[in-house]
């Protein structure tokens, strides 16, 4: 029997943009935006970027954290829809609102994307996604 600590999640870098923060994992990444903040299709192209860094030829998730409140461009789901490697993406809020908001998005990106309550499960469903694209 194997007894030992849980494997703890490593941070591989995380970015400070002018619209907030940006933390990438081994597998997905994770983004919490300022209060206020708004979510262009420019400013998406940063975003973008990051994937491309460090997930250029590998299947990944994106978790959107909602702690705070900022305005997306729906359009920008149709640039993020061109990422090909992008398995899962999920929304994780409490907020009523961003249920709402979710169900808007989803029209425009149009692929695996779930909203959740919970970070845990958020990631679990995108690790198993992940998982389940590796495989194929």
């Amino acid at each position: 029997m194997k007894v030992g600590r849980p494997k703890k999640t490593i941070i591989v870098r995380e970015y400070q943009l002018d619209i907030g923060k940006v933390q990438v994992f081994d597998d997905y990444m994770v983004s919490i935006f300022d209060e206020g903040s708004t979510i262009t299709k420019e400013r998406v192209f940063q975003i973008i970027g990051i994937m491309e860094i460090h997930f250029r030829n590998k299947n990944f998730g994106y978790i959107s954290l909602r702690k705070n409140s900022y305005a997306i461009d729906p359009m920008v789901y149709n640039q993020i829809r061109e990422i090909e490697n992008i398995k899962a993406f999920a929304v994780v809020s409490i907020k009523e609102i961003d249920m709402h908001n979710f169900n808007i998005e989803k029209l425009f990106y149009k692929k695996p994307m779930k909203f959740f309550i919970d970070q845990d499960n958020a990631l679990m469903w995108i690790k198993r996604r992940v998982r389940a694209s590796n495989a194929e």
